[in-house]
């Protein structure tokens, strides 16, 4: 399939800029894969489509607050260190921008006590950096940083995006981008859907910053993911598992939790263990662990909205899409909900 398969139309209004006032309050769209058919609801009611016996699986990674600002010691220019991950000690792997200012052993201070000392660059863009004092802690130096909201968000970090743009079941740093799917839910969503016999099982997967990435070439067979760490503990394999044999259903939240998943499925089962993968899901694709999905609004030409066109048709989904619009939905990280059955 060609890149401009997954083009759409989308005015600037349709872009969320700020998530609801309240979790749970967002549109949600259903989506019938099997017979084509849309629904439209409010989130707190996607309760009603689990049964007894089935499994809702979540990624329970933690946004850092990547975004840190400095200055260059010789000239006093701004300078922005995005985080991407630690690499050893004190040392990361990161992006900077302007890129084309910064030289290799130069500066950048972030405060009296804190610096850092840009040591390489590879290939790719990417920048390996030394942080001073070398006992700086990792909770010193993300104390520093702002949330990594993406770049369609036209405004500065505000105080809500330090829990709004995290899951409320959020627990392992290691994420420059929220799973966004799991941001409409709360606390007393997740016990209604325990309440109903239904088992919530915990997996990980980082997301980096490939989520921001657009697809550059035609044929999107010939584009490489960008590797993502995960883990899949064994109790969460075996639920999984013993749902898949008794036909429960299993929904998943989001397209990384997706992707982790499909990753770790084969010799007909579900496996345990951790990783990274660079798993691209696009159509046609044959899914072996999810039954239901549930996932945000995407971008055009970005592998999300690829990996969800392969779970219902590509034609499916620009419908849905399309059909959302003229319902005033909102798109992106903040925007609202869909749930595919």
């Amino acid at each position: 399939m060609k890149l401009d398969d997954f083009n759409f139309s989308l005015p600037r209004e349709f872009i969320a800029q700020y998530p609801t006032e309240r979790r749970g309050e967002s549109k949600l769209l259903i989506l019938d894969r099997k017979y084509g058919k849309i629904e439209h609801k409010i989130f707190t009611d996607i309760v009603e489509y689990f049964s007894n016996g089935d499994v809702l699986c979540i990624n329970n990674t933690r946004v850092i607050p990547a975004r840190l600002f400095g200055k260059r010691e010789r000239t006093n220019g701004k300078v922005e260190v995005f985080l991407l991950q630690k690499i050893e000690g004190t040392v990361w792997e990161v992006l900077l921008r302007p890129a084309k200012k910064v030289k290799q052993g130069e500066k950048i201070l972030f405060n009296k006590k804190v610096s850092c000392r840009i040591e390489e660059r590879d290939g790719s863009g990417k920048w390996k950096i030394e942080f001073s004092p070398h006992v700086i802690s990792d909770n010193e130096i993300l104390s520093l940083g702002n949330m990594p909201l993406p770049p369609y968000i036209k405004r500065e970090t505000e105080e809500l995006d330090q829990y709004r743009y995290q899951t409320v079941y959020a627990e392992k740093e290691g994420s420059v981008a929220a799973p966004t799917a799991g941001l409409h839910f709360t606390e007393e969503i997740l016990s209604c859907i325990e309440k109903k016999g239904v088992k919530i099982v915990r997996i990980l997967l980082h997301i980096g910053i490939g989520t921001f990435r657009p697809v550059k070439v035609e044929d999107i067979t010939e584009h490489k993911m960008e590797s993502e760490y995960y883990e899949i503990d064994e109790e969460s394999a075996l639920i999984i598992d013993k749902v898949k044999k008794e036909k429960g259903n299993v929904f998943v939240v989001g397209t990384s939790t997706t992707r982790a998943l499909e990753t770790a499925f084969y010799n007909s089962c579900l496996n345990p263990g951790e990783g990274w993968t660079e798993k691209f899901i696009y159509p046609p694709y044959n899914f072996q662990v999810v039954d239901h999905l549930i996932t945000n609004f995407h971008l055009p030409q970005t592998t999300l909205l690829m990996l969800v066109s392969a779970f219902t048709s590509r034609e499916m989904i620009l419908r849905a899409y399309e059909e959302a619009k003229k319902r005033d939905y909102r798109f992106f990280s903040y925007g609202d909900a869909m749930l595919i059955l």
